[in-house]
């Protein structure tokens, strides 16, 4: 086990002696605690993702900051009148979004919004791409992690987190100091220190099955999720449109039209994802869903996208196929263009 004494300087005065006098204390000239806890792995050791978990004053960030000194991350500057995309320094914007997308803020109008107005949770995604981005090491240490969002975006932004670094940076280093022991199997870690006990467990948890219900509703559902689309707002008044929930929350929202001229075929007009619960592979799960409900109906199903993260999703996913691959964009300056691929996919079967 190890020990850890901490303290801190108590200063006399006036009021801390009335208080001391009405609660019978007895003041010393400092406070002292001391932890016992079993030692947290080395950086050396083979391992991706930690937490030390615990109430709030338990002594998590004093823990890390004596393993971890040179690894914690502290809240950065965000200059008020950029958009969040020109807050991450000289790094090219392709490597910028997919950050952005895979830790879970895959709305493309907020990218372009300053740091200031968005959501808490919003931004606390933010942070955690630039904290995985602009390490100038191999391991983070993000402090007071998930302390500012609700408990739903807390989950899927812990999981959003574990598949980004698990995936694009296997051999970066993560330890959240969180007080919410409910986003620990989300995260998934290696290896959990409870501050409450003193307990350093090595076992890599798995995070709760995400059930969805995907039905066909009205296109009044539509109205809760307009707003978040990266393009418009406008839902054709063919539209056929699917939602999905979990545990009875409408979370996401499918619509497809008939395809001009191919009979059978049904394209993806819509699809939509609530912010707080981006980065769990909703979008893509009830993709899969609404392609399969159709099929069973008769119909193929297509779809055509930039978005960034969903084209690389598709290009993984066993039950779509590429049929074309294109090059669009603009120059944005004299001298450079950016573009992005727009992609088609076919689905071909599989999904449950």
């Amino acid at each position: 086990m190890e020990e850890l004494v901490l303290t801190s300087p108590v200063y006399n005065s006036f009021r801390l002696q009335a208080v001391a006098s009405m609660f019978d204390l007895t003041l010393e000239e400092k406070s002292t605690t001391t932890i016992n806890f079993e030692a947290l792995p080395s950086n050396d050791e083979p391992w991706q993702i930690g937490i030390v978990v615990g109430p709030s004053g338990s002594g998590k960030s004093s823990v890390a900051r004596k393993f971890y000194p040179d690894a914690i991350f502290e809240n950065v500057h965000w200059e008020r009148e950029k958009a969040v995309v020109d807050n991450f320094g000289e790094r090219p914007i392709k490597e910028i979004t997919q950050a952005l997308t895979m830790v879970g803020l895959g709305s493309v109008p907020r990218w372009i919004q300053p740091f200031h107005t968005l959501s808490n949770g919003e931004q606390f995604r933010c942070e955690l791409a630039r904290a995985l981005l602009d390490a100038p090491s191999n391991l983070v240490v993000f402090d007071e992690f998930t302390s500012v969002v609700d408990r739903t975006v807390a989950k899927s932004a812990s999981f959003a987190v574990s598949k980004l670094l698990r995936k694009k940076y296997p051999s970066r280093k993560f330890v959240a100091l969180s007080c919410h022991y409910d986003v620990v199997e989300w995260l998934e870690p290696d290896w959990v220190l409870d501050m409450a006990t003193g307990k350093l467990s090595r076992r890599r948890l798995r995070r709760p099955e995400i059930n969805l219900a995907i039905a066909e509703t009205s296109r009044d559902a539509w109205s809760h999720f307009k707003k978040y689309h990266y393009l418009s707002g406008a839902l054709h008044q063919g539209s056929k449109c699917f939602l999905a929930k979990w545990d009875g929350e409408a979370v996401a929202i499918c619509a497809t039209l008939q395809s001009i001229g191919r009979k059978g075929l049904r394209k993806v007009h819509r699809l939509v994802v609530s912010p707080e619960f981006q980065g769990l592979g909703v979008g893509t799960a009830l993709l899969n869903g609404v392609a399969a409900l159709q099929l069973a109906n008769g119909y193929r199903t297509s779809i055509t996208t930039g978005h960034p993260g969903l084209v690389a999703s598709l290009k993984k996913n066993p039950f779509w196929r590429c049929s074309a691959v294109n090059k669009v964009g603009k120059k944005a300056t004299g001298v450079h263009r950016y573009t992005r691929n727009r992609a088609s996919f076919n689905y071909i079967g599989g999904a449950q």
